[in-house]
């Protein structure tokens, strides 16, 4: 893994980009018995009183209104009394995967990358484990994988020492799920991907798709600026550098 990728500047674009490359790799291997489409989470936060702005004063940027002689003019024209807020909203979007057969439409995988806020503490995190919960009862197959070393892990029971990991619950084992435990220097690992109990898995090499979105979003040019986030131990960050380009 490149522990540079963890910044906030860089990881909401990767993740982006990820799943929809994930997506492509996958068609490629369960066409045209199922289809891999993209849903999102949406989380909705309202922001502080600090954020909020006030109803149509946008409008005086446009147009100027009448002068106060105008108004002396007007005919039927009253002031408000008082003006009210609208509460300002931040909307945030995290797409995952679906694995769906192609006939009756049944949701047979369900493919998440973890964000940042899935894994801090707070409403972003208990929805999201909440929808976790509410999938682990249903009869779809989950690959959760995570490649960001800050925050707590998803809640798995006997989860070995890791930086990052890759869990596929199958619906045939629960409650126990197979897990693929990573270090930072490690490669990241080739994954399966069941589909229907009995069918052979489809493949998901992890390395070779971070590389392939690292070499298209050009993220040499603009992600080495800063340290990794979270810090690296000294010998971690001595090793991390061999990714730095050769400008750097």
């Amino acid at each position: 893994m490149n522990p540079y990728l963890e910044q906030e500047q860089a990881w909401h674009d990767f993740r982006e980009s990820f799943m929809p490359g994930a997506r492509d790799v996958l068609s490629a291997q369960v066409l045209p018995r199922y289809f891999v489409k993209i849903d999102e989470h949406v989380y909705i936060h309202e922001l502080g009183e600090d954020s909020r702005r006030l109803v149509g004063r946008a409008d005086l940027a446009i147009a100027r209104g009448p002068s106060a002689g105008d108004r002396s003019t007007a005919t039927g024209l009253l002031e408000a009394p008082a003006f009210v807020w609208q509460p300002s909203m931040d909307v945030e979007r995290h797409c995952y995967l679906e694995i769906r057969d192609r006939h009756n439409r049944q949701l047979i995988t369900v493919i998440e990358l973890l964000s940042p806020s899935n894994k801090r503490l707070g409403s972003d995190r208990d929805q999201f484990l909440a929808k976790q919960t509410q999938l682990l009862s249903s009869t779809a197959n989950l690959v959760e994988i995570d490649l960001l070393r800050g925050g707590p892990r998803m809640p798995w029971l006997e989860m070995p020492p890791c930086d990052y990991c890759a869990v596929v619950s199958r619906v045939e084992e629960r409650p126990r799920g197979g897990i693929w435990p990573i270090r930072l220097r490690e490669r990241l690992p080739i994954i399966p991907v069941p589909l229907k109990t009995g069918e052979p898995d489809v493949k998901l090499d992890l390395q070779q798709l971070l590389n392939r979105v690292y070499d298209a979003a050009g993220y040499e040019v603009y992600i080495y600026t800063g340290e990794p986030e979270p810090p690296l131990s000294a010998e971690d960050a001595a090793w991390a550098r061999q990714f730095l380009p050769q400008s750097q």
